[in-house]
């Protein structure tokens, strides 16, 4: 552990302003509301879901990945009313900003919504509705990214794509690509992203987590990636690191994910070092802290505990964040001066 000057005394993580690029919808939830809501309608949970601490996972295989999917599938399953949708929005933004988060965007498939809530684009309305709400009465400032599936067909991905575009002005600033990046080819989607970039989109498919740096070149040469879902295993390829870091090409890493996943086997392992040395933009994120039980403060001290940053440090990390999201300039330039504003304590 390095030692901090006194420009650099240790402070508090959960004040420093920050933008959250990497949160799923259901994985956004509290676990005392899905223990709520599947009281309310009746849905039996498995013991992972109701001890109170996050299941133990290992998805580097088939059987550990099917088990992931399988409980966030039941999760899924307990939002089922428009209420729902909005008593999970406003938990998310308040979990944020008591983590220090000015700027939110949070990544849902609305295809997995639709059944419950009256088809596909009355499920995206409700969703939107709830993040305009939400981020007007807490301050958060807050929008979507909407993903589509890598498991499902890639017609499916251009329906959302299209639909995405269609509500650029009305919250939905990216689009994206989720599930095992092993399955299929980042190609088969190219047409959705090239629909979803020609409609003012940014481009942040996943890639470089359960797979190596071949998935995150997939990303930028098959997608014209702006941003990365994780992007992590591009720490192997030193070539892979120049061209993200000369591109500014945004690594939207995971660490407390990483590890629970077993893609690291302990918080000192998850490479942050050797991205933060190659000069790769990086937005720290919790991805779902209902299975992982990390929210966004902690993924910044385990860049400090284990990796021996900085509060300078952990600063250029937030802005990095800022300056990776879709935040309009202003919002941008208000936030970095929240920033400095932190390392001045």
């Amino acid at each position: 552990m390095r030692q901090d000057s006194w420009m650099d005394r240790v402070r508090d993580v959960r004040l420093l302003p920050k933008a959250h690029l990497h949160l799923h919808f259901t994985g956004s939830m509290r676990p005392s509301t899905l223990l709520e809501l599947a009281d309310k309608y009746g849905v039996h949970l498995p013991d992972a879901l109701r001890g109170g601490e996050p299941p133990r996972l290992r998805a580097t295989d088939e059987r550990g990945w099917f088990r992931f999917q399988r409980l966030y599938d039941i999760a899924r399953s307990c939002l089922r009313e428009p209420e729902d949708i909005q008593r999970l929005v406003r938990e998310a933004a308040e979990e944020d900003l008591r983590d220090g988060a000015r700027w939110l965007e949070i990544q849902v498939d609305p295809t997995s919504y639709a059944p419950r809530l009256g088809g596909l684009i009355p499920a995206l309305e409700i969703i939107l509705e709830a993040v305009r709400v939400t981020s007007r009465d807490t301050g958060v400032g807050m929008r979507v990214l909407v993903a589509a599936n890598r498991m499902k067909h890639p017609l499916d991905a251009r329906t959302l794509a299209r639909l995405a575009v269609r509500y650029r002005d009305h919250g939905v600033v990216g689009f994206g690509l989720s599930n095992d990046e092993r399955r299929g080819f980042a190609r088969d989607f190219d047409r959705a992203f090239a629909i979803a970039r020609d409609g003012g989109l940014l481009a942040a498919p996943h890639g470089g987590e359960l797979s190596g740096p071949a998935s995150v070149r997939d990303c930028l040469d098959d997608l014209r990636a702006s941003r990365v879902g994780h992007g992590v295993r591009a720490a192997e390829d030193p070539r892979l690191l120049e061209r993200l870091a000369r591109d500014r090409v945004t690594c939207e890493v995971c660490p407390a994910s990483n590890v629970a996943l077993g893609v690291y086997e302990r918080p000192a392992d998850v490479p942050l070092r050797t991205l933060w040395d190659a000069g790769v933009p990086m937005a720290l994120g919790a991805d779902d802290p209902l299975l992982f039980g990390a929210r966004l403060a902690a993924q910044y001290e385990i860049a400090r505990e284990h990796h021996g940053f900085s509060d300078r440090e952990l600063a250029e990390l937030a802005r990095q964040s800022v300056r990776g999201s879709a935040a309009p300039r202003d919002v941008q330039e208000k936030i970095m001066v929240e920033i400095d504003e932190w390392l001045a304590l």
